[in-house]
């Protein structure tokens, strides 16, 4: 067994200590305690902001090629360590060694990707006017940004929330999410270690005091939080009563349509991938499967058949397919609408009862549930684990309608071979990203990620358009 990590804050370049906060367990083995935690406070907060402003001023003015070798740095260590990072994420998240492994290899192709936006920060020369005067625009650092990161995707997000924060010349303060600080950490010590200068990057560990300060805080310019849409909303108004950049992703309840002359095998693999691994916790996962009537029971009994062929057990297990569930309260989350949609008239096609396991942990059968209306809470609400229920449709027509009608716009799919259908999805669905025959979880780093409706506030995030959020834009006129 490995040992049990003792954590603490990283504040101006240097380790801090604090009272004793949590225990991190396994989700795999509840016996098995991860990590300890310091608890942080307003307190570590002040002093991470004070770092981060304190080095914010030679960090802008660093070479852009000073600050893409320290990112490219941190790619190639984190890539070097999948294996080992790998198994800590999935010891402390619960995603199996395969997700834990690819996702730390993913941290590190953001790194690597950003190294290169650093030296891509452009500016415009244009023509004013007025003769004799010329105008220029450039973009610069912003400042301090304090980065509020989610438990689902611990290294993957904290990365594309800080690679582009720190290659625009910003500084950080960044609170991981409770349930799995020791990957933040992790990832710290990589930056430390690739040569990130004291300050520079800064992370405080704690409750949701923790997050409040740095949103409250007046010397924090910029905020950029993943998580629920309540929380969400706190965040954005925080940042709306003292005029600070704010960015928000606030998960979703993701379609996938399936038409009839959809090729069966494909939509099969398809929404059983974007349904049910990562155990669902996913905030692009599909959700809502919404199949018209040609097809419907041809692909709900496929479906619920591979379902519940799908092996449930420990993270580190190699044969496992789906882990177990981040913590007990995600578990009894999930059990409880399970409950609600069999209540509610909807039918278990597959799943939908508990299970043990060798080891004691927070396992979730994957759920299928069939015969489910549009207005049940299952199809409204977001689970954010493995239970996926389908909606039965006259026509495609029905299907964008049914697609169309929750208050988040995420992301979507379709499985189709008719090019018109195909397109046509891509034009009208509500959601910030689609898939073609695609699972709708799945994105690559180099491109914008985001939603719309209730889904995402502010910029997107990832790829070019990062750019948008962590730099300011200055015009400047000159008469020659």
């Amino acid at each position: 067994m490995d040992d049990t990590l003792h954590l603490e804050h990283l504040i101006g370049g240097r380790r801090v200590g604090g009272p004793r906060g949590a225990e991190i367990r396994n989700p795999s083995d509840t016996d098995e305690v991860v990590a300890l935690t310091p608890q942080g406070g307003p307190a570590e907060v002040e002093a991470a902001v004070a770092a981060a402003r304190a080095a914010f001023p030679a960090w802008s003015e660093a070479t852009p090629e000073a600050r893409s070798d320290i990112l490219d740095r941190a790619g190639t260590l984190l890539m070097e360590r999948r294996e080992t990072i790998g198994r800590l994420l999935s010891r402390e998240e619960g995603k199996t060694l395969a997700e834990g492994i690819g996702e730390t290899v993913r941290a590190g192709r953001i790194f690597k990707y950003f190294a290169g936006e650093a030296l891509r920060r452009h500016g415009l020369n244009l023509d004013s006017v007025r003769p004799g005067v010329e105008v220029q625009t450039r973009r610069e650092a912003v400042g301090v940004f304090g980065l509020i990161t989610p438990w689902n995707f611990p290294i993957a997000i904290p990365a594309w929330k800080a690679a582009p924060a720190l290659a625009f010349g910003n500084t950080v303060v960044m609170k991981p999410a409770g349930p799995t600080p020791a990957t933040a950490s992790a990832l710290a010590d990589i930056l430390m270690e690739a040569g990130l200068p004291e300050g520079v990057f800064n992370l405080v560990i704690g409750r949701g005091d923790v997050g409040q300060a740095i949103v409250d805080h007046p010397e924090v310019d910029g905020l950029s939080f993943t998580g629920s849409q309540g929380v969400g909303a706190g965040v954005a108004l925080g940042a709306a009563k003292r005029q600070a950049r704010v960015q928000l992703e606030m998960g979703g309840k993701n379609p996938l349509v399936v038409l009839d002359e959809a090729d069966l095998e494909r939509a099969v693999m398809v929404a059983l991938d974007g349904g049910f691994f990562s155990t669902g916790q996913r905030c692009t996962a599909s959700s809502r499967l919404i199949v018209t009537d040609g097809i419907h029971d041809r692909f709900v009994a496929a479906l619920a058949e591979k379902v519940a062929s799908l092996k449930v057990g420990h993270a580190l297990a190699p044969d496992t397919q789906v882990g177990p569930a981040v913590s007990q309260g995600q578990q009894e989350n999930d059990y409880s609408y399970i409950d609600i949609a069999r209540e509610s008239g909807g039918r278990i096609a597959a799943g939908g009862e508990r299970i043990t396991a060798a080891t004691p942990g927070w396992y979730v059968q994957p759920t299928l549930i069939a015969d489910t209306d549009p207005a049940m809470r299952i199809n409204r609400e977001e689970v954010f684990g493995p239970v996926v229920s389908t909606v039965r449709v006259r026509d495609y027509e029905e299907a964008l309608a049914v697609a169309n009608g929750t208050e988040f716009g995420l992301s979507s799919g379709i499985v189709t071979t008719s090019l018109k259908h195909a397109r046509d999805f891509q034009r009208r669905v509500r959601a910030g990203m689609v898939m073609v025959n695609l699972p709708t979880a799945g994105v690559d780093y180099h491109v914008p990620f985001g939603g719309s409706k209730k889904s995402s506030f502010g910029p997107r995030e990832q790829g070019f358009a990062a750019i948008d959020f962590y730099t300011q834009t200055k015009t400047a006129y000159s008469w020659v």
